[in-house]
């Protein structure tokens, strides 16, 4: 008899399972049903208020005005925050969720994680996921008016939300302290990683709807970027891609990256282009790598050292100084002999570059004597022995450049 009630009780449990099952499948659409409506009554609450705080209009002073915005953003993020956990959550966990959904939920998770370890970055980029998220299904639903409408918050606030994630990042830069990697490796990784996903998702859709006149000084730069999205990337091209990511963000995040932070992304830039060299064994290869390199060169020196108002010491300034008027001068013959301009600004960056090696703690052996071998090509530097005899002695010459 207990044999039997207890088989009885299993099957019963069985049965009981499938019917909540069921049930929970069933009450799942309607829960998204009641989540989409709400979602929708809050965006339309944003978008009107957000008008308003935009368009700074006489029915509320300024602060009245940011008051009913924050507020309303907060309601409408709230309602996305349920959403995620309310309908997306419980697909996934009942095996009915498509890829999509099975994807946000990961990416929600991802960011959830950082607020224990890294709070403000948390903060901002659980809004950036929730609006982006939210932008998805508007984008599915081909309502032109409700994009165009969306369009203006949602470039207005990502704006504003990437430059608080940029500002963070460059604060950690910036930290001297031992708190952080002394190498900064992994914030530099997501620096330019943050450009990069801000100018295919951000830039793109600005210059696609014509948002910005201005921008018509970044559009070059941003072609050449699109460049670099076709095929598989070696490393010479990742450091030639984060070049422009760095010579646009110069253009578009002068504050939340300031130049002492675009400074040392640059020198990080300048240390991997260099190893890269030293390091290619295929001469074809070297030969591009060294290309690529005299190119960050004078992106680092024109685009960002040119513009450079406080300096370590005078000396430094002063070096730089010498060096600018010399660069100006040879580009005085760019119209008239453009090979003879190309060898001297080549020269120009070599010699340069050789001076800044001497004071870096990484061994440059390798690059160094590459350099010295195209002064001897370009027959600004002499060869000399590397030794002679005296008294018995072997002395090194070190040739001046």
């Amino acid at each position: 008899m207990e044999e039997k009630s207890l088989r009885i009780t299993g099957t019963d449990k069985k049965f009981f399972n499938k019917i909540t099952n069921t049930l929970t499948r069933m009450l799942i659409p309607t829960k998204i049903g009641i989540n989409g409506m709400l979602i929708s009554i809050k965006r339309n609450s944003l978008l009107k208020v957000f008008e308003n705080y935009e368009l700074d209009g006489n029915n509320y002073d300024e602060e009245e005005l940011e008051k009913k915005y924050d507020s309303a953003y907060e309601a409408y993020l709230e309602a996305l925050d349920k959403y995620v956990m309310d309908s997306i959550y419980k697909k996934v966990r009942n095996n009915t969720a498509t890829e999509f959904e099975k994807n946000a939920l990961s990416k929600y998770y991802e960011v959830t994680s950082l607020k224990e370890s890294e709070y403000i970055e948390y903060k901002y980029r659980k809004q950036k996921y929730l609006i982006e998220l939210d932008y998805e299904g508007i984008k599915v639903g081909n309502k032109e008016k409700l994009i165009e409408k969306y369009n203006k918050f949602y470039i207005s606030k990502m704006d504003s939300l990437y430059k608080a994630i940029l500002k963070n990042y460059s604060i950690k830069v910036a930290d001297n302290t031992n708190i952080y990697d002394s190498s900064k490796e992994w914030i530099y990784t997501k620096i330019f990683y943050t450009l990069e996903d801000y100018i295919q998702n951000i830039l793109a859709l600005k210059i696609e709807n014509n948002y910005d006149e201005n921008l018509k000084g970044v559009k070059s730069e941003y072609e050449k970027y699109e460049t670099y999205l076709v095929g598989k990337l070696d490393t010479k091209d990742g450091i030639e891609k984060n070049m422009i990511l760095l010579g646009i963000s110069r253009k578009l995040f002068t504050h939340s990256l300031p130049l002492i932070v675009a400074e040392q992304c640059y020198e990080k830039l300048l240390k991997d282009a260099r190893v890269l060299v030293q390091d290619t064994k295929i001469a074809v290869k070297r030969e591009k790598a060294y290309s690529m390199l005299i190119n960050l060169i004078e992106d680092y020196n024109i685009k960002l050292l040119s513009t450079k108002v406080y300096w370590e010491s005078a000396k430094e300034r002063d070096e730089y100084k010498k060096f600018w008027n010399k660069y100006k001068e040879i580009s005085k013959i760019k119209e008239t002999d453009f090979m003879e301009y190309i060898k001297r600004k080549e020269v120009l960056f070599i010699k340069n570059d050789i001076k800044n090696l001497d004071k870096q703690k990484t061994d440059y052996s390798k690059i160094l004597k590459y350099y010295k071998r195209k002064l001897i090509d370009y027959g600004v530097m002499r060869q000399l022995r590397n030794s002679y005899t005296s008294n018995g002695k072997y002395i090194k010459v070190k040739q001046k450049v």
